[in-house]
């Protein structure tokens, strides 16, 4: 599965595909009841979350459509987040427990790669927040995002 040149990697293959984001998640998921601020957020969590979150990202970063087709999709996703009153404080510390996991997982670490990932996790962490206010009036029919690398596709070494 290749980017849409059909040349240039999907985030997804680059990440090291699903077995990569099952290991991101899972160690991610590690951290996560054991932090303060985050962890009561996800208190009671369903023991497979990890896998659902990887299967969400494989799909938002190329991957195989799996999430729209076994959980349901965007409006799926959003029901996980909406009335949760997400604070700005959270989302942050959300952010630096997973950026922490993909560095102790080897999560490729190349700036092109952790750039597009980012951009994802700022924009979508930024929208859990909205959508998880109270009484907020969200989108509840959208399809999964599509993310790509933006502007820098993945740099690759000339051969020596």
């Amino acid at each position: 599965m290749a980017g849409p040149d059909e040349t240039t990697p999907t985030l997804y293959e680059w990440a090291g595909g699903a077995d990569a984001l099952v290991a991101l998640f899972t160690r991610f998921y590690e951290l996560v009841p054991l932090d303060p601020l985050v962890g009561p957020l996800f208190a009671g969590m369903d023991p497979h979350h990890a896998e659902h979150v990887a299967v969400w990202i494989g799909e938002v970063f190329g991957g195989p459509a799996r999430y729209t087709e076994e959980r349901g999709g965007y409006p799926a996703m959003l029901g996980h987040h909406v009335g949760k009153a997400i604070t700005e404080a959270q989302r942050r510390r959300w952010i630096e427990l997973l950026v922490d996991a993909a560095d102790q997982v080897a999560l490729p670490d190349d700036p092109e790669f952790r750039s597009a990932f980012m951009a994802y996790v700022e924009w979508g962490t930024r929208l859990a927040v909205s959508n998880s206010v109270p009484g907020a009036g969200v989108v509840t029919e959208a399809p999964v995002p599509r993310w790509g690398w933006g502007e820098a596709p993945p740099y690759v070494p000339p051969e020596a």
